[in-house]
This record gives structure tokens, sequence and C-alpha cells, in this order.
């Protein structure tokens, strides 16, 4: 199947500008890319990021839903709510389908049991709020042995057996292969049975977080096994090109994509 490239321009493109700049965003879609995503709002230039878009015809695939609110603390889940409700209002004007969502660091102490049902709780009452809006929440699980020391969530499994007991169209997975291949899982084994759970896919390449074709990973498998489950929204770019040149980096992924 041939799949849409998302360029997540917080790692890409960087050597072009700031995130969401004009240059850079000028630079995304003279390299031939129509979607773009990024990490937080609140320090965006949000009407220019909607006239750039327009103008240069680029969609946005995801951005993250602010404040990253702990949800594995009962105690933050008004503060997380309340930011669902802003960020789901700017995800609406900027026409974004996915507002990532965290379940933060674990917390010392406290069985992860109760954790885990602190994430069920606040995501089931937000559902409805992204509902409303359109808009689907996906959670990420993060690798905790390299890039995310002390987080929670970093099983691809128990995220779908939370979702799945949320049961809500519009929270779903954000599958990042970097992440779940960085803990030692193996993608068609975490991800069969589960398109239905999936909301957005983002890759990079282990070892290094590089571009595919960088490290170790089989790509053509893996876009295999995307495909096998049913997958057939955008791939999102999340990784730190080797070298100064984001263009040259898509080389690789776009062959096997194409």
């Amino acid at each position: 199947m041939a799949y849409e490239l998302s360029v997540c321009v917080e790692m890409l493109f960087r050597e072009h500008g700031d995130p969401m700049s004009e240059q850079q965003l000028k630079a995304v879609k003279a390299a031939g890319i129509d979607a773009v995503e990024f990490w937080m709002w609140r320090n965006k230039n949000i009407d220019s990021i909607e006239r750039l878009t327009s103008e240069l015809g680029l969609r946005i695939t995801s951005m993250v839903s602010e404040p990253t609110s702990h949800l594995v603390d009962p105690s933050r889940h008004d503060e997380f709510l309340s930011g669902v409700r802003d960020s789901v209002r700017v995800a609406n004007r900027l026409g974004v389908p996915n507002l990532v969502v965290l379940s933060g660091d674990s917390r010392p102490g406290i069985p992860a049991a109760e954790q885990t049902s602190a994430i069920v709780t606040g995501l089931r009452a937000a559902a409805p709020i992204a509902e409303a809006a359109g808009v689907t929440l996906v959670l990420e699980p993060l690798n905790t042995r390299v890039d995310h020391i002390g987080n929670f969530l970093d099983s691809t499994p128990l995220a779908l057996e939370l979702l799945a007991e949320i049961d809500s169209p519009n929270v779903k997975l954000l599958y990042d292969l970097y992440h779940s291949v960085v803990m030692g899982e193996t993608p068609s084994e975490v991800l069969s049975g589960a398109a239905d759970l999936i909301g957005h896919v983002q890759i990079a390449d282990h070892p290094g977080r590089h571009e595919p074709g960088s490290g170790h990973i089989d790509w053509r498998q893996q876009i295999a096994t995307l495909t096998t489950i049913g997958y057939q929204c955008p791939l999102g770019l999340e990784y730190s090109p080797s070298t100064p040149d984001s263009p040259k980096s898509l080389t690789h992924i776009r062959a096997i994509v194409a």
C-alpha cells in the first residue's frame, strides 16, 4: 500500500527554520510533502499557521494536547480536561484530526494498578469532549530505556488494554514504532488484531532515532505489517535526520511506501 508521509517539523526540516515557520513550511512543500505534524501549540503563532497551511495546501495530522498533564495523577485531571477543551478548539481551527495525550511519569509509591485506573478515568472523561469536536485523542506509549526514562506507559499491549476498556471511537493509540522496538516489542505481534484501536503511526529507525534506512529495522517488513493489519492513515516521520538534509533523508522510506 502507498502511504502518505507526514513530517514532524519539530525534528525534520529544522535546517530551514523554526517549527511551523514560513520558511520551514515552504521547504516541506517544496520537498513534495503535503502533511505535517508538530508538538506544542501554545508556543506557536496559530494565526500564522492557519494562514500558511491554507496558502501552501498543507494538512496537519497531529499536535499535542496541552498542558501535558499527568493522566496517572487524578489530582491533575481537571487541568488535563481543561487543556483538552482548549486544544480541541485549536485543532478544529487548524483542521487537525489527532491530539496526542501522554500518561506522564510514574508516581513513586503508587501501585501500577491505581495509575492505569487513573489513565482510564481521565480519558473516559475526555472522550465526550473529543467526540463533540470530531477529534481523536491518541494515547502514546513512550520508551523508558533511552528517551523517556521514568515515563509510566511504555507498553503497547497495556495501552491497547486500556483503550479497549475505555471503548471510545475518539480515544485511540498513537503507535510509535521506534518506541515500541526500543522496548523490545515485535510490531507484528503487538498490533495483531488492533487496527480499530490505532489512530496514528509514527516511525524512526533504531538505534539512533534517525531516518528509516539508517538503523537495523527492516522497513519493508514493518510497512507490510501495517498494511496487513489494515492501517491506512499517514505515516508520521518523527526522527532526527542523520545529516542536515531533510529531503534526502526521505529517500529510503519513500521508495518503500511508493
